[in-house]
């Protein structure tokens, strides 16, 4: 059983997303600010997030700052219509994806099964995959689930993981951004491109000495995205 924290002030959405996602099987945690949301996950096992932007105490967009900091955990933000600015500002700061206020109930379950799925798989221990990927100076070990660059190891979020995975698995293959919301995010791409491009960019600023002149993951002006 995933246990998922559910964290808005709004009480009557913490208990309606408490309802549906325990008709899924899943356990359930509760907060209603930041603050509290940072402090369960630091004392209790949580495996996705699900969180407000704006709170009490602590807004949202602080507190996944501070779980950055030593916890990988999917995060899925609650933004409201017209704040496609805390969107962005959210998936800079670590957010792996949101969902607009009023929610579809049906969407908001595809997408936390998606990052679940997406997460348990880069943190399981079964050894399954298809067993280690070089490209350049890049390798990664889908078995262990580990990434190094030049053969130092970086850290990636599972979402930042997917992507590279992808690419490397396709080596001089271009990906759309489209392409990218789809394989990854396995939804449909509405609305997907500055969601995949802010993941990119997060994923050159670990895996480039140069994010700005990048050696391995190159942009296809007007097509996409490939790995070299």
């Amino acid at each position: 059983m995933y246990n998922i924290l559910i964290c808005d002030d709004e009480k009557d959405i913490v208990e309606a997303l408490s309802i549906y996602l325990k008709g899924e099987g899943y356990s359930i945690y509760k907060a209603y600010n930041g603050r509290e949301a940072v402090k369960t996950i630091n004392t209790e096992n949580i495996h996705l997030v699900i969180m407000d932007i704006m709170m009490p105490e602590m807004d949202g967009i602080t507190a996944m700052a501070q779980i950055r900091e030593n916890n990988n955990v999917p995060i899925i933000l609650l933004t409201a219509k017209g704040e496609d600015t805390d969107k962005i500002l959210g998936l800079n700061v670590g957010a792996d994806d949101y969902v607009t206020k009023p929610f579809n109930p049906v969407e908001l379950i595809a997408r936390v099964k998606a990052q679940l799925r997406r997460y348990i798989t880069l943190g399981g221990s079964k050894n399954e995959g298809n067993g280690v990927l070089k490209t350049g100076g890049v390798e990664l070990d889908d078995n262990s689930k580990e990434v190094t660059v030049d053969g130092e190891k970086i850290s990636l979020t599972p979402t930042e993981f997917q992507i590279l995975k992808l690419f490397m698995k396709n080596p001089g293959k271009v990906y759309s951004p489209k392409d990218i919301y789809r394989e990854v995010w396995e939804d449909a791409p509405l609305g997907s491109e500055g969601t995949v491009a802010v993941h990119i960019r997060h994923l050159r600023e670990k895996i480039e000495i140069n994010p700005s002149e990048p050696r391995h993951l190159k942009v296809v002006w007007g097509q996409g995205y490939k790995i070299e």
